[in-house]
């Protein structure tokens, strides 16, 4: 091979090089891009869109007490004097009315729930907010236990492990459902219900 020929291929190979260093880098990109143009490999995996799926971590607890008190009573007499001239033949004559009424009545509810679980975003707000609900549902010896919980969760409540406290969720509502035949056992029948409604 000539001087020549090894000065020219030398110099192409030389603004090839060249060629390639001044190309975007923006050319370069991942045949395996990962969901969501903010997505980085340093960026944790949290909830963002439709079809995630977000851990809740439920822990309620709530309590009520009321007492009421009522009572009324209501006393009358009338008396009438015997009459004279020509309403002597009336005799004297009284009578009297007594009514009277109380009632004493008190309710204390506690309830406490703790559970895990997983529900799936819905909807993503304009704003950035997940709407998100999921079910639970846990059956055993016959009775199964059903939990469903749904509201809306802000993107700055999620932790960096994809979970959320149900404290944080706005709109909460929480419901926890019992089948079989312990549950059935601290129902009222039909006909105490029926008694219940009456008196």
């Amino acid at each position: 091979m000539s001087n020549l020929t090894k000065v020219y291929l030398s110099t192409v190979l030389g603004f090839l090089c060249l060629i390639m260093m001044s190309m975007p880098s923006t050319l370069a990109m991942s045949l395996w891009s990962d969901a969501g143009s903010t997505v980085t490999m340093y960026s944790d995996r949290k909830a963002h869109a439709v079809g995630d799926t977000i851990t809740i971590i439920i822990s309620e607890s709530s309590s009520a007490n009321r007492a009421g008190t009522a009572a009324n009573s209501k006393t009358s007499t009338t008396a009438m004097n015997a009459g004279v001239g020509i309403f002597s033949g009336l005799t004297n004559a009284s009578a009297g009315n007594s009514d009277k009424f109380a009632a004493n009545g008190s309710i204390v509810n506690t309830n406490s729930v703790s559970a895990r679980m997983t529900a799936q975003v819905i909807e993503v707000k304009p704003n950035g907010n997940l709407i998100i609900t999921g079910t639970q549902s846990i059956k055993q010896n016959g009775e199964e236990q059903k939990i469903t919980v749904s509201g809306i969760v802000r993107t700055e409540d999620i932790t960096t492990d994809n979970t959320v406290q149900s404290s944080s969720i706005g709109d909460a509502v929480i419901k926890v459902d019992g089948k079989g035949p312990l549950a059935n056992k601290q129902r009222q029948g039909i006909i105490s219900q029926l008694f219940n409604f009456l008196f």
